[in-house]
C-alpha cells in the first residue's frame, strides 16, 4: 500500500514538470511571434525641392469697368449676368433720341459749311481775275482770300462737330471691349444714365483667360530669391510653381513667376509677387483664395521617412532605429518638411543605412530585440 502511494505522487511530479515545460514552450513561441510582427524600413535618400506655402489671391488679368457716357434712359440689357461675352459684343443700349438729332444737325451743318466753302472759294478765284483788267481793288482780292479762309476751317470744325455727334452717338451702344465674363448689372433697364458729366459705372468685364496669383513675401525670402535667380546654375525652378485652392478643382494648376515688385512695403517688409496662370477651362475667378508652395531650396540627397514613424515626447522628436543586433534604439532627429503630404525629411540625426520602425510603435521599447520585417 505504502509502495503504490509512493508511484503516484511520483507520477503527479512527472504531470506537473511536463505541464510547466509545455507553457514555457507556448510562452517562448509567442514571443517569437511577437518578434515577427516589427515593420522597419530603409529611408530614401532622392532630390526634393523644398517650398514655403504663402496664401494669396486669384487676380484676373484685366478688369475693365463698362460705363455709360452719355445721357437717357437705358433701354436694354443684352447679356446674362456671368456670361462669357466676345469683344464687340452688345452689352446695353441707352435711349439715343437727341443724339441722333445731333448727328443729323452736323451733318446739315457740314452741307452748309461746304457750299459756303465752294462759293467763297469761286469768289475769290473770280476776284484775282478781275483784278488782272483792274475791275476789283486789291483789298476786294485780300477780303475774298480771307473768306475762303474761314470757310475751309468751318468745314473742318463741322467735320469735327459730326464726328463728336457721331461718337456720343455710339456710346448709346455698350460694346464688350474684350473677351471676359461680365458681372450682374449696377442699373435696371429704364433706370437713368446720366454719363456726359461723369461716365456711370454698369458692369464689370474680367478678361481671365491668363490669372495672376498674388502673394507676399518676406525680404529674407526675396533677398534668397535673388541670389539663386542669379547663380550660374539656378537650384529653384519658378516657372511650374504648384497651386492649391480651398476646394479641390476638376483640374490642377501651376504658375510661372512674371513679376515682383520694385520696392518693399515699408509697413509689412514684404514684397509683392504675381505668379500667371493659364486659365483655359474659367475655373480660377477673381478674388478666388489662393495657396501657393514657392519654392525654398533644393536638397538632391534629402533624407526621407514616413511621417507616420516619427513620435513626439518631452524631448523632442525620435524615430525608434535598429542596430546591427536588431534592438530597438530611441533615435532623437530634427525633422524638416513634410514632402509628397507623407514623407517627411530629416535634417539631422539619421544616417541612410539606419533602419527605423514605420509600424507598431506602441509595441515597441528601447533595448527590446526584434525579428525585422523590412518593407519599402
Amino acid at each position: 500500500m505504502r509502495l503504490h502511494t509512493t508511484i503516484s505522487r511520483l507520477s503527479l511530479i512527472t504531470v506537473v514538470a511536463l505541464s510547466a515545460t509545455s507553457c514555457s514552450h507556448k510562452t517562448e513561441k509567442n514571443t517569437s511571434v511577437h518578434e515577427e510582427s516589427i515593420s522597419v524600413a530603409l529611408p530614401l535618400v532622392d532630390s526634393i525641392v523644398v517650398g514655403k506655402t504663402y496664401p494669396g489671391y486669384i487676380g484676373a488679368d484685366r478688369a475693365i469697368q463698362i460705363v455709360g457716357r452719355v445721357n437717357g434712359y437705358l433701354t436694354s440689357k443684352n447679356y446674362t449676368s456671368g456670361d462669357f461675352v466676345k469683344k464687340g459684343q452688345l452689352l446695353f443700349t441707352i435711349e439715343d433720341t437727341q443724339y441722333a438729332d445731333k448727328v443729323r444737325q452736323a451733318q446739315s451743318d457740314l452741307e452748309t459749311a461746304i457750299a459756303n466753302n465752294t462759293y467763297a472759294t469761286n469768289r475769290y478765284k473770280a476776284m484775282k481775275k478781275a483784278l488782272e483788267s483792274d475791275a476789283v481793288s486789291q483789298m476786294d482780292v485780300v477780303q475774298a482770300e480771307s473768306n475762303m479762309n474761314q470757310s475751309i476751317a468751318s468745314v473742318e470744325s463741322a467735320k469735327a462737330a459730326l464726328r463728336t455727334a457721331r461718337t456720343m452717338l455710339g456710346y448709346c451702344r455698350v460694346l464688350s471691349p474684350a473677351d471676359g465674363h461680365i458681372s450682374n448689372a449696377t442699373l435696371n433697364v429704364g433706370d437713368y444714365v446720366s454719363g456726359e458729366a461723369s461716365p456711370v459705372n454698369l458692369a464689370r468685364l474680367f478678361d481671365d483667360k491668363v490669372v495672376y496669383a498674388i502673394i507676399s513675401v518676406d525680404e529674407g525670402q526675396y533677398i534668397k530669391m535673388k541670389d539663386d535667380a542669379a547663380s550660374p546654375v539656378p537650384t529653384v525652378d519658378y516657372t511650374r510653381i504648384p497651386l492649391s485652392f480651398t476646394d479641390s478643382l476638376p483640374h490642377s494648376y501651376t504658375g510661372n513667376l512674371t513679376y515682383v515688385a520694385p520696392s518693399v512695403d515699408t509697413s509689412t517688409g514684404t514684397v509683392k509677387l504675381n505668379i500667371k496662370i493659364d486659365n483655359p477651362y474659367g475655373e480660377l475667378k477673381d478674388g478666388m483664395y489662393v495657396i501657393v508652395n514657392l519654392p525654398d531650396y533644393a536638397d538632391p540627397h534629402a533624407i526621407l521617412v514616413k511621417d507616420a514613424s516619427i513620435a513626439t515626447d518631452q524631448r523632442g522628436k525620435y524615430l525608434y532605429t535598429l542596430d546591427d543586433s536588431n534592438r530597438v534604439v530611441y533615435t532623437s532627429i530634427q525633422p524638416g518638411e513634410l514632402v509628397n503630404d507623407s514623407m517627411r525629411v530629416v535634417l539631422s540625426g539619421l544616417t541612410p543605412g539606419q533602419r527605423y520602425v514605420t509600424k507598431a510603435l506602441l509595441k515597441v521599447r528601447e533595448g527590446m530585440t526584434v525579428v525585422p520585417d523590412t518593407v519599402r
